[in-house]
């Protein structure tokens, strides 16, 4: 980007040369074994003082934040040994939290010129540049993601499941020739995408009703939320860890409201964005003197007054006289089940930026926790129903 070489290539030493020979980041999983010249005794450690000398000769070479890391990874190390698992790593772009942990142990400053004070960029630049500072805590991670982001894969989760969402909104406005609280039609809920606790057994319905919105003012937020919060944080942190916060917070609310709202049916996808939204504003919190964007305790109480406005929206509706009794409106409960997520499971997700999850102790806590949740979940609505009488509304 801009005057930097094209990022994400993997560096490894050549034995025969002594040389540092640059590699597509497909072509080998593999690390080499280090070199006889850096490493004589094969011990699988590389002395700081070669390593130096190495980056002196062939730094020109590397991107000059990675640069950087590699010289605070030399500083990090008192013994004056460098693993040499970790220098390949980095090169492969494939960092481990002890690798982590020694950058940011290390006596040297990285930050001799801060990212956001680098001119001559274009556009392009300047949005990476900008997401970076959005959602990224640390200068280390934010250069690293600005050298490393190529825009392939794009953010297509979060864009496909708007699509999807306005799509099935717009098709379900013309075939009730409704499109402001759609909820109060009285054929709304004969949907097969709506969550109905008659029809619970039908388990599809715990994840399709994010296609369904209770009117387009519940829909707007929600688009507008997902786009504002959730691209900018599957640029950085991708679509598989987004996508998994963001279902996970999904089910949980339909979950949620199945045991603790049981004669409610669920529309909307509150669950996944307040999951996301959660996490955010919960790893802002929680890293605030790192976070440098820009007017964040402004941006911060929008962004809560906006989820209170539509949380208490919920709430009155689903309290508001029905369109179709004995059913009462959607439920409010699918928010609170998103948001439990998010301040766990979407905290370790964003608290760890290209870090292996199952190397936290805390993730496995927080998984474990879910997957009680879920199971509990389930046996409830076998036999919860039936042991307590409950009197549900007929099906639609």
């Amino acid at each position: 980007m801009g005057e930097h070489p094209s990022p994400g290539p993997a560096v490894a030493a050549c034995a025969e040369a002594e040389r540092i020979e640059e590699l597509e980041p497909e072509a080998e999983e593999r690390p080499p074994a280090a070199p006889e010249d850096f490493d004589p005794g094969n011990t699988g450690y590389i002395s700081t003082g070669k390593f130096r000398s190495l980056l002196e000769s062939h730094g020109s070479k590397l991107d000059p934040h990675k640069r950087e890391v590699l010289l605070a990874l030399a500083d990090s190390h008192a013994d004056g040994q460098i693993c040499y698992q970790d220098f390949v790593n980095l090169m492969s772009n494939k960092r481990s939290n002890s690798f982590r942990q020694a950058i940011l142990q290390g006596n040297r400053r990285l930050c001799s010129k801060a990212l956001l004070e680098e001119k001559g960029l274009n556009l392009s630049q300047r949005l990476i540049r900008h997401v970076a500072y959005e959602t990224l805590p640390r200068e280390i991670d934010r250069k690293w993601y600005y050298d490393s982001y190529t825009c392939c894969p794009p953010p297509w989760f979060m864009i496909t499941v708007t699509l999807l969402e306005v799509a099935f909104f717009l098709y379900n406005g013309v075939s009730l020739d409704q499109f402001v609280l759609q909820v109060t039609h009285p054929r709304y809920l004969k949907n097969s995408l709506v969550y109905h606790p008659q029809l619970r057994a039908q388990a599809w319905r715990y994840l399709t009703y994010i296609f369904m919105h209770a009117g387009i003012e519940h829909l707007g937020l929600n688009v507008v939320l997902q786009l504002l919060v959730g691209v900018p944080l599957e640029m950085v942190h991708g679509a598989t860890r987004i996508g998994l916060v963001y279902v996970a917070g999904v089910v949980a609310g339909s979950l949620a409201v199945s045991v603790a709202d049981m004669t409610a049916p669920v529309v909307g996808s509150s669950g996944g964005v307040y999951a996301l939204v959660s996490a955010h504003l919960a790893n802002i919190v929680m890293n605030w003197s790192g976070m440098k964007c820009q007017f964040k305790l402004l941006r911060m109480a929008v962004a809560l007054i906006c989820m209170s406005m539509e949380f208490g929206r919920a709430v009155w509706l689903r309290f508001h006289p029905s369109a179709y009794p004995p059913c009462p409106h959607p439920s409010f409960v699918a928010h609170l089940g998103g948001v439990a997520v998010g301040i766990t499971l979407g905290v370790v997700v964003l608290r760890n930026y290209e870090q292996r999850l199952q190397d936290q102790s805390l993730w496995w806590i927080f998984v474990a926790m879910y997957t009680v949740f879920v199971l509990f979940a389930v046996f409830w609505n076998i036999f919860a129903y039936t042991l307590l009488d409950l009197k549900l509304p007929p099906p639609p």
